[in-house]
């Protein structure tokens, strides 16, 4: 036995351990009922006629989302990172704003924009005098549609991981391609690009996890993917078996994101030699290369957020929504957010912080968490659920709100230990040993010294569980007690029954929610670039 194994069995390991099984039970369970289940009538109906287009529809939408976000966040990242040119400031941190729009109420935004009698298409008839039999328009109820909106909000993560790299590429590396004369389309393709591309496609991969686990925007859409197969094998069929083994397609596609994300994440760098690890010297660009890169990032911050964002207040107005019934909803949605994020922070601190003790240990936490939050919130729902059902509890009261937060947990605990732990791997190996030789042990180090110093990746890792529990639809739909609805749930009830305008306040909520976090992530971004 190695000493880091040896190290991972002691008893200061134990509540690492304990919260190990506790993110991974629900996925376990999830699979382990999957494989157990029996066939039946459904599932024959399905693996027969359900099974094959629920998996290509769920690869179609995946792979152009991919194409759409790189071909927003890439060419952004480029111009923001390299160059500087009008509002090149704003728009480093604005491109993030889309993190705080949920996939469906995006969807609900643009079926208003894009409907028959929206305002896109009356403009356009209003300018040409054709009727709407004379022209094609594209349809957004299509696996594309989907795929366009799921783009338009998650591309801020590929926009993130490819800053990153592109600003901490070499500069030597940089300034000998100019030296040379290489163009800056040259410099893109020959030299920024490849070296950047498998953290680039880090990025991608965790974004096209949370793709997969979409729910609200596909249903809404009228998309059949394999998340809403799950979801309405358990509501419309009653067929909690059939779910089940539909979740094993769902979590084999997330492990392949997962595992494509470990092996890009292992071949960063490889390509580099230079040890000047600086950030590159932003080049103005000429007026008219300025104004058309700003163009750029007005038209990606538009389509992305301003204009869907500006339509839901349009018909919230138009409509005179009341938001007299919406306060109960805000508060359940803030309690059941704030209890999340502390358990999830609580679980990723704990993880962090075993990291130090045992790389055993180090392996088996961040593998388990980050295998909870490729599995799709339905995934661990459902997981829930059958626990439930063998325990003979009900999925009532105090009971249900534990389970909901333990879902909470067990989904996104990873989002937490990225920043942490990115934070405590900055920090110098010595500082351990300097405190011990003080005196310091335990408690009174983790207070004093470990604490501290954490604060700047704790601030970060709360501030994104908060948005991402906030915008959870699937596990709060499935698992939340009578009486609790929350502003996702409400908004995606109403947009369901073709109420839109009664959606639209609940939507702006969520997303007013979300949004100062998201700015202030941002803002941290940003500084922790300039330093």
């Amino acid at each position: 036995m190695t000493n880091s194994v040896r190290s991972a069995m002691s008893p200061r390991t134990i509540p690492s351990l304990l919260v190990i099984a506790l993110v991974a039970l629900p996925v376990l369970v999830a699979i382990w009922a999957g494989i157990s289940a029996g066939g039946g009538a459904t599932w024959d109906h399905i693996l027969a006629n359900r099974l094959v287009p629920y998996t290509l529809t769920t690869l179609v939408v995946l792979t152009i989302s991919a194409l759409i976000m790189l071909g927003l966040a890439v060419p952004a990242a480029w111009l923001t990172s390299l160059y500087d040119f009008p509002g090149r400031r704003f728009f480093s941190w604005a491109l993030i704003l889309p993190l705080a729009m949920p996939g469906y109420v995006m969807a609900y935004a643009w079926a208003d924009l894009m409907g028959v009698a929206g305002p896109l298409q009356a403009t356009l008839r209003d300018m040409t005098g054709w009727s709407a039999r004379d022209y094609w328009f594209p349809n957004l109820f299509s696996a594309p549609g989907l795929a366009f909106v799921l783009a338009s909000t998650l591309f801020p993560y590929v926009y993130i991981t490819a800053r990153a790299a592109f600003s901490m590429q070499s500069l030597a590396t940089l300034e000998a391609a100019r030296s040379l004369g290489t163009p800056p389309l040259g410099l893109f393709w020959k030299v920024g690009l490849p070296v950047a591309l498998p953290t680039i496609l880090g990025g991608v991969s965790l974004a096209l996890m949370e793709a997969a686990a979409d729910y609200g925007a596909a249903d809404f859409l009228g998309i059949q993917t394999l998340g809403v197969g799950i979801v309405r094998s358990w509501t419309s069929f009653n067929e909690p078996n059939t779910a089940a083994r539909l979740a094993l397609v769902l979590i084999f596609i997330a492990c392949a994101f997962l595992l494509a994300a470990r092996i890009f994440q292992g071949q960063r760098g490889s390509q580099q030699t230079s040890n000047r690890w600086l950030t590159p010297r932003r080049e103005p660009l000429a007026p008219v290369w300025g104004l058309t890169a700003s163009a750029l990032c007005v038209t990606i911050l538009l389509v992305c957020f301003f204009a869907p964002v500006s339509r839901l207040i349009w018909l919230a107005v138009e409509t005179r929504a009341s938001a007299n019934d919406l306060w109960p909803l805000v508060q359940t949605t803030i309690l059941l957010g704030i209890m999340g994020t502390v358990g999830a922070f609580l679980a990723a601190l704990i993880f962090t912080l075993s990291s130090k003790r045992s790389s055993f240990l180090r392996l088996g936490a961040r593998s388990v968490a980050a295998a909870g939050y490729a599995a799709p919130g339905v995934v661990l729902g459902l997981g829930a659920l059958f626990i439930l059902k063998v325990s003979g509890q009900a999925l009532s009261g105090t009971v249900a709100i534990l389970f909901l937060v333990w879902i909470y947990i067990s989904r996104f605990t990873s989002a937490g230990v990225e920043p942490l732990q990115s934070t405590l791997d900055r920090l110098p190996r010595s500082l351990d040993d300097a405190t011990r030789s003080l005196g310091s042990h335990g408690l009174n180090q983790f207070f004093r010294v470990d604490l501290p110093l954490l604060t700047p990746g704790a601030i970060a890792a709360g501030l994104i569980l908060f948005v991402e529990i906030l915008k959870e639809l699937p596990a709060t739909l499935m698992l939340r007690p009578f009486g609790w609805d929350t502003l996702a749930v409400r908004a995606h009830a109403y947009a369901t029954d073709e109420r839109l305008a009664q959606a639209t306040l609940p939507s702006l909520l969520i997303v007013l929610a979300g949004l100062g976090p998201v700015v202030l992530l941002s803002w941290r971004l940003s500084q922790t670039e300039r330093n």
